[in-house]
């Protein structure tokens, strides 16, 4: 007979047993019926092995001191008893959430909330420490959420356990208390725990919703304990800055080390709370050393403690019964003059190795001109560089952790570096640096996305690419090895991304299986959890079978606000073993449109954050001509600057690359998909039809698109089957009634954005002849040299006036103003405009557009970036999924 049988048997005259709720440190809790009172309840049963040791008749009469804890903030205590060797005890159910819920999904809470909730605990706490009653266990799990409003559980409970178990709590292998939330005293073992302790618990819990995650982490309990011990939790305002001083400061008085330095009570910290005036005097040393000083005992109590501890884990790892480890949250802050940099080719720039223990991130120092990688193991404050890897984009590690893989951005290659560092070393040439992705399989082969928009595999030491993914219309990328290095997980997306979905590709069949339709971005997480994403920044998770590769139950939600990436990704990495890193994002993510002038300065103007790309002003300035990605592709819609209204000018294929006509009575743009890589044009009104106006030969697409300022030419990059030229050139189609393509720029070399002055007589575009894309100037439909005009990496150039041109330095992401002598040579007078690394680039079609007088322009930026600064890592992720699946019968 099964234990909830025989707990069901026992109880079957006064509660009836509905089902399990979850697992805690101390109790199983399931949902049941009072029969007498006919309400639901939670009923909380001891562990078997803690039960054996307390003793029925001990463990209720210690917990009756509880039960008379009559407080709006308390879960009160109605019944608790022995029944067939089985210790419970009964409190009513709250059907909500708890906090620990609530900062799984939100983070970091508004700083009111968290001030009230905090207020509202102190109270409760107050009032028991009043009847001289010590929780013992404060932590956002014990703290329930009844509309908006605190509810303190397991009130007394610890203290109840303690005291029955005497001196033989070590018997149980149980120790009392979250390691993240305990005081010093109670880290080190005390047995005599004052009201201050409570305290200490309470400002952990409040820096937890103030920053992200508790005062002090690590990937054990031994570490957490020992920095609890020794070190000081970082001020609250270096972490978040909109925390007000007194929150601040009340919040270091309480995780001060030395109990006397804390707040006697809990109602002297909710006071402080709600003062405005209140401060701390500054210390001279650190909290830990004056702690040391004046108990010189401290440390070696500290070290027996852990030395207990650690026994205890061993112990609980050895049973049956092992709790599973707790979920930690952190926020992954960069050093002052350091920054983690977001791309818009890749889905994430960070990844996080196999054993949980180090993170690399593309991130640029302050003064620095390319992005590069960084390694920072988790118990440090900084990462550490990798030399080679400059202007390196989406990172992945190996499955041993010995080597990370990386594409770059300039060269279009994949590579990978050791993770100690040294020399790179190229894998493969044909990367799909507009999705850029890859997976190291434990079969020591890397999977990434291709050119043409396919997977292809590649030894992990090198060798000549395999296609896996192929012959057909749809497009592949976002790649996921499986155990075994036999199939892999990926987004297939068909023509247009009409459709797309999570799909599994078996190596040995060739033959790809949809598993989820819709999703976007996938991973696989052990011991069998497949976890997706959606456009909308919601991640789900569903059990899998990666042997059968078959999905075997019902989806959960597992987080909401992730900022989105490219093509239906979040800016998610996830270790196969559970651990994750994200960057947080409003809805969806999306971008924020802004106009900003000449020195810098912003001002918004689209508010409301989509996945806008190409921003093009209307002759006028009075509209914005966008492309905006959807579910079904991409469209094109006009943005009325007064009246700040977003109208839809395309429904069907995809459409993209917008340009006006001088008029503006029309835009022109490209059509991708079912349109047939064709140029079409339609009334920017959207009063007439889509009209066709250049049909290129199959298999040429055309690209970025610009109307000559007479409205004479269209001029677009792209091939012509007509010249011998196989690489990307310029192009420019009269928009008369003969409408063919005429080269303008055609050479071995790549070219792209041509874009003509407004007098006609010049052109401006990047080409990368010399190795590296630089920007060049040449006369426009007339014979002439040309002449460069960006000395270093450049590229999307535009002009602002007959003389001046602006583009993108690449190496030091700055806009350049160029202004142009014209004369037997090409004078050149460069000037820095402002940092455009805070905004979208693309290096083949400009994402911002200059203002017809040349003094405003329109810009992209990542609503993500807009309201995070820094990265989230959750370890022992898996924890919350099992728990999630457990909660929902998913599993």
């Amino acid at each position: 007979m099964s234990d909830t049988t025989r707990l069901s048997s026992a109880l079957a005259d006064r509660y009836r047993i509905e089902r399990h709720l979850g697992e805690g440190g101390m109790a199983t809790v399931y949902l049941a019926s009072d029969l007498k009172h006919d309400r639901k309840v939670a009923l909380k049963v001891l562990r078997p092995e803690l039960a054996a040791v307390l003793g029925a008749e001990r463990f209720v009469q210690e917990i009756k001191t509880t039960a008379n804890l009559q407080h709006p903030h308390i879960l009160p205590l109605f019944d608790s008893g022995e029944a067939d060797s089985f210790l419970y005890y009964v409190m009513p159910f709250i059907d909500g959430e708890t906090l620990r819920d609530k900062l799984n999904r939100e983070t970091q809470l508004d700083v009111d909330e968290a001030v009230a909730i905090a207020r509202d605990t102190a109270d409760a706490l107050d009032y028991a420490h009043r009847q001289n009653i010590i929780h013992r266990d404060i932590k956002p799990e014990n703290i329930l959420m009844q509309d908006g409003r605190p509810i303190v559980a397991d009130f007394g409970i610890a203290l109840a356990v303690s005291a029955a178990a005497g001196g033989r709590m070590t018997e149980t292998g149980l120790s009392l208390g979250t390691p993240h939330y305990m005081s010093p005293e109670q880290a080190t073992a005390e047995k005599d725990l004052t009201a201050r302790s409570d305290v200490y618990s309470l400002g952990s819990v409040l820096y937890e919703m103030l920053t992200g995650s508790p005062p002090h982490v690590g990937s054990s309990a031994q570490q957490v304990i020992m920095k609890i011990v020794t070190d000081t939790a970082r001020p609250v305002t270096e972490i978040r800055k909109s925390v007000p001083p007194h929150v601040a400061a009340t919040t270091a008085k309480a995780l001060e080390k030395l109990p006397a330095d804390r707040f006697v009570s809990a109602a002297q910290f909710a006071a402080a709370l709600a003062d405005p005036t209140f401060t701390t005097a500054g210390a001279a040393q650190p909290a830990a050393v004056q702690s040391a000083r004046r108990r010189p005992w401290v440390y070696a109590a500290a070290a027996v403690g852990i030395l207990v501890l650690g026994a205890l884990v061993g112990m609980l790892v050895a049973g049956d019964e092992t709790p599973p480890p707790d979920v930690v949250r952190f926020a992954l802050t960069m050093p002052s003059g350091h920054r983690l940099v977001v791309s818009t080719v890749e889905d994430a720039p960070f990844a996080i190795s196999p054993d949980n223990q180090r993170i690399v991130y593309v991130g640029r120092d302050s003064g620095a001109v390319r992005d590069q990688l960084y390694v920072r193991a988790l118990d440090q404050v900084a990462g550490v560089p990798l030399e080679g890897t400059a202007d390196a984009i989406a990172p992945f590690f190996s499955p041993d952790g010995l080597w990370v893989g990386f594409h770059t951005s300039e060269d279009e290659k994949l590579k990978k570096v050791p993770v100690t560092g040294g020399p790179a070393i190229t894998l493969a040439d044909d990367v799909q640096n507009n999705l850029a992705s890859a997976s190291w399989g434990d079969d020591g082969a890397i999977v990434y996305a291709a050119a043409g928009l396919n997977l292809a595999r590649v030894s992990g030491a090198g060798g000549t690419p395999e296609v896996l993914t192929g012959g057909d219309s749809a497009a592949s990328f976002w790649p996921v090895v499986l155990p075994g290095g036999k199939a892999v997980l990926y987004l297939r997306c068909t023509t247009s991304c009409a459709q797309h979905d999570l799909a599994v590709w078996d190596i040995a069949t060739s033959s790809s299986t949809v598993l989820v339709p819709g999703a976007g971005r996938g991973w696989y997480v052990e011991p069998g959890y497949l976890v997706y994403g959606t456009e909308e920044g919601a991640i789900y998770a569903v059990p899998f079978d990666p042997a059968t590769r078959e999905i075997t139950g019902q989806p959960v939600p597992l987080l909401d606000g992730v900022g989105s990436g490219r093509a239906f990704s979040a800016r998610l990495a996830v270790s196969r073993s559970g651990a994750m890193v994200f960057l947080a994002g409003s809805g969806g993510g999306g971008r924020r449109v802004l106009l900003v002038d000449r020195a810098g300065r912003e001002r918004p103007l689209v508010d409301r954050p989509r996945q806008y790309n190409h921003p093009r002003f209307s002759p006028d300035g009075e509209r914005l001509a966008l492309t905006i990605a959807t579910d079904g592709g991409s469209r094109i819609a006009v943005y009325t600057i007064a009246s700040q209204t977003l109208s839809q000018l395309t429904f069907e294929g995809s459409t993209d690359r917008p340009t006006w006509s001088p008029d503006g009575s029309r835009i022109a743009f490209r059509g991708i998909g079912q349109w047939g890589s064709d140029l079409f044009w339609t009334p920017a009104d959207g009063s007439g039809p889509v009209e066709r106006v250049l049909e290129v030969e199959h298999g040429v697409a055309v690209g970025t698109t610009f109307w000559t300022r007479d409205g004479a030419w269209i001029v677009t990059d792209g091939s012509d089957a007509d010249t011998s030229a196989t690489d990307e050139n310029i192009y420019a189609a009269a928009t008369g009634a003969e409408r063919t393509l005429r080269p303008v720029v055609a050479t071995p070399a790549e070219e792209e954005t041509g874009a003509v002055s407004p007098d006609g007589k010049w052109i401006a575009y990047g080409s990368d002849e010399s190795g590296q894309w630089q920007v060049f100037v040449r006369p426009f439909l007339e014979p002439g040299g040309r002449w460069l005009i960006s000395p270093g990496a450049g590229s999307t150039p535009l002009w602002a006036s007959n003389r001046e041109v602006i583009y993108l330095d690449h190496a030091t992401r700055t806009l350049m103003s160029a202004v142009l002598t014209f004369g037997t040579t090409v004078g050149v007078e460069r000037t820095a405009l402002f940092d455009f690394e805070p905004y979208a680039y693309n290096r083949s079609s400009p994402e911002y557009d200059v203002s017809r007088d040349g003094q405003t322009f329109v810009v992209l930026r990542s609503a993500g970036q807009d309201e995070t600064g820094d990265a989230v890592v959750v370890l022992n992720w898996s924890t919350e999924i099992a728990r999630r699946m457990a909660a929902q019968g998913a599993r």
